[in-house]
């Protein structure tokens, strides 16, 4: 396997090929192994991963923490590699609840103060808000993280979850790197009008949920106990008829994985890197085992009757079930 680069967008840095997101390693997928995840970020970092994605919300701190730990032991060549995206704005309780984001030009700044603190750097590499805020404008808050950009805080602006008209907007107001947002075999919506968006802008798109938080990673079962504090527990896409539905798409996309002598996962993966060189998919490994099959992936190459078979064994749209509980869907755009 030899990690390929990829450019973030006309305006970011070259990175690798896949990147790794790091939530899992601090929240919503129940408990993680903390020896095992500085374990895989180091694993990462040796095979030649160059970009880690975090959020400051991410266990209130604890995985851009996590993320700083890896970085100070890795040896120095790895460590000068690493490109670091952070998400702020999420608001978090004591308890784990949501209170919603906040965009405010002073708010970026004190989050952006926490964030290189934690992370032990000197500036961030790619700095987004993770939900628009609807009460402040984006230009207000691209704005800001435009400053941070000035005074070297911040190398590359990143967006998170927005549609067509807010890239517009932001972009109208200072260079755009990339955009952060879910795509995945069963979840193509940004095929309409937000890539074709993108792709006139010379904005990149950073793919997170590739195997669509495990449901399509081969490894997922109906019969799986899922714990209190997994997102999936609530998300629609896991619930009953929904669940049986989707993961009958899964062994249908498995007897193609199988005949190219590959896992589902290996093939979903490989799926979200052939629809363009400014893709970069996130894989959310969080165990060596998994990392190591992730990066398989790029060692697939699919040719024309691969990708017609995949799309006639998962059309767009096939899935059932939204990608969020309805109170985080009012908060995405289309």
């Amino acid at each position: 396997m030899t990690m390929r680069t990829r450019p973030l967008g006309t305006t970011g840095p070259q990175v690798s090929a896949l990147g790794l997101g790091c939530m899992g390693m601090s929240a919503l997928y129940g408990e993680a192994d903390r020896a095992e995840s500085l374990a895989t970020l180091h694993a990462a970092l040796e095979a030649g991963v160059t970009l880690l994605d975090t959020g400051d919300f991410y266990g209130m701190g604890h995985n851009e923490m996590l993320i700083g730990e890896a970085l100070r032991a890795a040896p120095a060549a790895r460590r000068e590699q690493a490109l670091v995206s952070v998400k702020f704005g999420a608001l978090r309780g004591p308890d784990g609840s949501w209170l919603g984001y906040d965009g405010r030009p002073a708010a970026v700044k004190n989050f952006a103060a926490h964030s290189l603190q934690r992370l032990g750097v000197d500036h961030i590499d790619v700095y987004r808000i993770a939900r628009l805020d609807p009460d402040v404008p984006i230009e207000e808050t691209v704005g800001a993280i435009a400053e941070l950009v000035e005074k070297g805080y911040v190398r590359h602006i990143g967006l998170s979850e927005v549609g067509a008209r807010t890239i517009r907007r932001a972009a109208a107001t200072a260079p755009i790197s990339d955009l952060q947002i879910e795509y995945s075999l069963i979840s193509r919506g940004i095929e309409d009008e937000i890539l074709p968006t993108t792709r006139e802008l010379g904005i990149g798109i950073t793919a997170y949920g590739v195997l669509s938080r495990g449901l399509i990673s081969g490894h997922f079962t109906a019969d799986r106990q899922l714990g209190a504090g997994d997102f999936r527990v609530m998300s629609p896409r896991f619930q009953g008829d929904n669940l049986r539905h989707n993961l009958n798409l899964v062994e249908a996309l498995r007897k193609i994985a199988e005949q190219k002598g590959v896992s589902v996962a290996q093939i979903a993966i490989a799926w979200v890197l052939s629809r363009g060189e400014d893709i970069v998919p996130l894989i959310g490994a969080r165990r060596r085992d998994r990392l190591t099959e992730a990066l398989g992936a790029l060692d697939v190459t699919l040719e024309p009757a691969d990708l017609a078979a995949i799309e006639e064994a998962v059309p767009a749209g096939a899935a059932a079930g939204d990608r969020y509980p309805a109170a985080q869907m009012a908060h995405l755009e289309s």
